[in-house]
């Protein structure tokens, strides 16, 4: 079977990647959708493909952005952790 016929492999899901291999997949659909050579069924399926990605990516900083707010640091200058909420 050529190429051109070949089922394209299945993406993984959005949320098994890490906040850097989903932005670099981000990054890769934004530049093909920028190029406007893709066919309008595949220019929607990577425009779906990337919201996924964007919400991956918004959910993984809003965790960082937590955890990092949880660090206080104590009177005698050592760092310390609250719970997070």
């Amino acid at each position: 079977m050529s190429d051109a016929k070949r089922p394209a492999k299945p993406a993984p899901d959005a949320t098994t990647l890490s906040f850097e291999d989903a932005l670099a997949e981000l990054e890769l659909i934004v530049r093909g959708l920028e190029g406007g050579q893709q066919k309008l069924e595949d220019a929607i399926a990577a425009y779906e493909r990337g919201a996924a990605l964007r919400r991956h990516c918004e959910a993984k900083l809003a965790e960082a952005e937590a955890r990092v707010a949880a660090i206080v640091e104590r009177a005698d200058g050592t760092l310390a952790t609250r719970p997070l909420q």
